[in-house]
């Protein structure tokens, strides 16, 4: 990741709403016949749309007509799902996404991403120590092999987490590519951690099928997240910043932070202390991600 960048800073909100264009008449229309011309203009639009591409509307929707314009293989490449042979299946027959955990338990998994670095990653883990906080750190394997030493005999308690090899977008990567790089991240973080990771962080939150194959085949689960430092935008406001991750954390919360990047994400290491110590007063317990996941809520069967 770019010492000068933050890809996953969210995009600015739009300043206004563009403007509607309907006359007086069409604004005093009933709600519900409103939403009904709407739902037919998009309906008969896709349509024609659909009609002037050349696309049948009915009928078996072949192989010819989904490679016609396409830029993507069906086959391969980074969008597909399925081994290019056609033959080979997954290894198994689901791999799980997580953003969060359905838990009644008021537990929280707190990570870090892109590191082990210098200066940043042994702060990290002394403000841990100090707090008695166990956490996930997604590492990316490049930086292990360089730096692992630095935190090799500091991981007792914590969880470590496939961040890929050199932070490249998985999402831009065929199956072979994307196996390549969480394999080798993953033999890196083995040596390092002592046991295997078996959770997979994307870079940037970015996915692909082939990413999904790769994550199956290698026997990975992905661990996403559903709640961010933002620390871009709390950069002159770090009280802001402890406040608004205190108040806006729920019970089966993965909360995402950083252990490398960009300066303004020093001012979340900053409040980390006083966001644990919130947290805590709040009821919470914090745990690693396997943890909570271990402590997820039986999803009732449906009602007959």
């Amino acid at each position: 990741m770019s010492p000068t960048t933050d890809p996953e800073r969210p995009a600015p909100e739009p300043s206004g709403a563009p403007s509607t264009g309907r006359s007086d008449q069409s604004a005093q229309r009933p709600a519900g016949r409103e939403r009904a011309l709407s739902r037919r203009r998009v309906l008969s639009g896709t349509a024609a749309a659909l009609a002037g591409a050349g696309v049948a509307l009915t009928g078996e929707f072949g192989y010819a007509e989904a490679t016609a314009d396409s830029k993507l293989p069906v086959y391969g490449g980074y969008a597909a799902t399925v081994h290019a042979d056609r033959r080979t299946p997954p290894r198994s027959s689901r791999v799980d996404v997580v953003w969060s955990v359905d838990t009644t338990r008021r537990l929280i998994a707190l990570t870090f991403d892109d590191g082990p670095a210098p200066n940043w990653t042994p702060r990290v883990l002394s403000i841990l120590a100090q707090t008695d906080t166990p956490a996930t750190f997604f590492m990316v394997g490049r930086r292990a092999r360089e730096y692992g030493r630095l935190v090799v005999h500091r991981l007792d308690g914590h969880e470590i987490g496939n961040h890929t090899w050199a932070h490249q977008d998985l999402a831009k990567m065929t199956y072979e590519q994307a196996c390549t790089a969480i394999s080798r991240a993953h033999n890196e973080l083995t040596r390092l951690w002592g046991r295997e990771p078996t959770l997979l962080r994307p870079p940037y939150g970015h996915l692909a099928g082939s990413t999904l194959l790769a994550a199956n085949d290698l026997g990975y689960q992905v661990v996403l997240w559903n709640r961010q430092m933002l620390e871009s935008r709390f950069t002159q406001n770090p009280d802001g910043l402890v406040d608004y991750v205190v108040d806006s954390c729920e019970p089966g919360t993965i909360l995402l932070a950083h252990d490398t990047g960009p300066v303004d994400r020093l001012v979340a290491i900053r409040g980390l202390a006083a966001m644990i110590s919130g947290l805590r007063r709040r009821g919470f317990e914090f745990v690693t991600v396997s943890q909570l996941m271990a402590a997820a809520t039986p999803v009732p069967a449906p009602a007959h």
